[in-house]
């Protein structure tokens, strides 16, 4: 007699599609983790839509002005400044990746991290430094008056340090490790067989660098220009200081000084363009950088031994941009800090120093709140959806922090408009501004800001977890929730300490949104060092900068201490 079950045609379909399908299925209760995740992309997204929706209906539409008048002058700025920033970095960048992988001479070793500590510098706080040093009351131009008996600037030729030339030098001296970093990178993964087959075909060094190398580390110099551009955008202390007329400098004069939001949308919305190019960029080039064959890439290559005169010359090309781009800002501050200490060192600096500390604390906290959320639920919820809203999610990075001021006023600014509109009508109170103006506002564009910091960090140490994990939980009955909790957050606490204090960390240094959306007779470390530059100040606030540097200098420690683990994890697998 036969026993076998019979399936119905429905079954049989049903059974089939889950025994040849690629998906893991859900566990049960994610469905709130999806929808969560919808809502959260949501809300990142919000400010985007209020910028274009404004610039379309502006209550005043000034496009026409724009054109006629300030706009052309502000995108041929704006890209010459991309152009130089971009350039630069790009030369120092890939030359000291070059040297510092290809060749041994004394130093090597420390420069391989110490070309990373420009990044703790902003590059409006730099900005203000070397103004102080080079401009025509600074020591620099005094002492070669008073040396070569020089009276007054017609005497002699100096370069002007307010230009467009000296923004793109600030800029370039803080964000060249971007490319350094991505491209010293791929130098070291690329095949060491590829090279030495073009040595023994008679190539020198020089032309394996640029047959060889550089066109393979192309992908990644892309990515790495990508985000120096996109920093360059955002950017605002070192161009309004300058007087160079970039879009974010007329975002905030259109709107701070001519008082029409409207005006400032349609400027934002030009600005996005720059920004959808660039990440379109990135996107392409990582798409590229999948095409190379890196099928050797633990294999050990042994270094080319200077000495002398080519030992001295490399080690020149590494210490320029480290001694510019930190060494000389951090002493340069450091001595004003110290010779002021009794005047920085008073109750306002310790509010200050509070009240940075309260904000990126707080959006340090709700952007790795989030981004356990984003990560998670996109871990649980294997649909295009949901990996497509995780990914707008992160659009919030990509936005100047000009551009995002204005999305992030709109929505509140309506809101309160609403509620104020609301209980006036019902009863007789005006309710004010509620989260316009408010904190609140500073605190949520943080976090629109650098969520995509936060979820990209838990993102990749959730995937260090194996999914026996979440099995072995859902058979002892816990809930997804519960999973999160007891099972992937302590094993992912290193990720999840490392997001919020990178994040912490940048919101310390966040200037154009918080310049814009604090609260009235509100200031951070990063407004007071601005306005005290401004009016020719910078010694008063060398201490509030110096803090701003010194913060700076943890996710850089934390980045080189990840460097060095990921090479020789490398060197591990290559011995195996």
């Amino acid at each position: 007699m036969n026993f076998q079950p019979q399936l119905s045609d429905k079954n049989k379909k049903s059974f089939l599609k889950a025994l040849f399908s690629d998906r893991t299925p859900a566990p049960p209760g994610t469905g709130y983790w999806q929808w969560t995740v919808w809502a959260i992309a949501a809300i990142v997204l919000l400010p985007v839509l209020s910028v274009i929706w404004l610039s379309m209906f502006p209550e005043e539409n000034i496009w026409p002005h724009l054109f006629d008048t300030v706009l052309p002058d502000y995108v041929k700025t704006t890209l010459l400044l991309m152009l130089g920033v971009g350039g630069l970095s790009a030369l120092t960048g890939v030359s000291t990746a070059w040297v510092t992988t290809m060749y041994d001479f004394p130093g090597r070793r420390i420069f391989e991290w110490a070309l990373l500590l420009p990044f703790a510098v902003p590059a409006y706080v730099i900005a203000y430094v070397y103004t102080d040093m080079l401009e025509y009351s600074g020591w620099l131009q005094g002492g070669l008056r008073e040396l070569f008996g020089w009276q007054t600037a017609r005497d002699y030729w100096f370069p002007e340090i307010r230009s467009l030339g000296g923004a793109v030098l600030m800029m370039g001296l803080v964000l060249y490790p971007y490319v350094f970093m991505m491209v010293r990178a791929t130098f070291i993964e690329q095949s060491a067989s590829l090279r030495d087959a073009a040595r023994t075909l008679g190539c020198t060094q020089r032309q394996v660098f640029w047959r060889i190398s550089l066109p393979t580390a192309r992908p990644a110099l892309a990515v790495g220009l990508a985000l120096v551009l996109m920093e360059a955008l955002n950017d605002f202390g070192t161009v309004d200081y300058f007087a160079v007329r970039t879009l974010t400098a007329g975002i905030y004069d259109v709107w701070m000084n001519m008082g029409n939001i409207g005006g400032a949308a349609q400027l934002a919305s030009v600005m996005m363009l720059f920004i959808l190019a660039l990440i379109g960029m990135e996107r392409f080039s990582r798409r590229r950088q999948k095409q190379f064959s890196r099928g050797d890439r633990f294999k050990a290559f042994n270094r080319q031994k200077l000495t002398g005169k080519k030992a001295f010359f490399s080690w020149l090309i590494c210490f320029i941009p480290l001694l510019l781009g930190f060494i000389v800002p951090v002493l340069s501050l450091s001595r004003h800090a110290m010779v002021y200490f009794d005047v920085s060192w008073t109750p306002e600096f310790f509010s200050m120093s509070w009240n940075s500390f309260m904000l990126s604390a707080s959006a340090a906290f709700g952007t790795v709140l989030l981004g356990l959320v984003l990560a998670y639920g996109k871990r649980l919820v294997n649909r295009k959806s949901v990996q497509r809203a995780v990914a707008v999610s992160g659009l919030g990075y990509a936005m100047p922090g000009a551009v995002l001021a204005v999305g992030v006023i709109i929505p509140l600014a309506a809101f309160d408009n609403s509620i104020d509109a609301l209980f006036e009508s019902w009863f007789g109170v005006s309710t004010g501004l509620l989260l316009s103006g408010t904190l609140f506002a500073v605190i949520f564009a943080y976090m629109v800001r650098f969520l995509a910091v936060s979820a990209g960090s838990i993102e990749s140490s959730l995937e260090k977890v194996t999914p026996s994990m979440d099995m072995a939980a859902r058979s002892m009955g816990y809930s997804t929730l519960e999973t999160l909790l007891k099972v992937h957050v302590p094993i992912i606490k290193p990720g999840v300490l490392t997001a919020a204090l990178v994040v912490f960390v940048d919101c310390m240094k966040e200037l154009p949104a918080t310049l814009v959306l604090r609260p009235f007779d509100f200031d951070t470390l990063a407004t007071h060092v601005y306005q005290f530059a401004s009016d020719e100040l910078l010694e008063e606030s060398a201490l509030s900068a110096l803090v701003i540097v010194l913060v700076g200098i943890i996710p850089v420690i934390l980045l080189s201490r990840s460097i060095i683990a990921s090479r020789n994890e490398k060197r591990e697998a290559s011995a195996e």
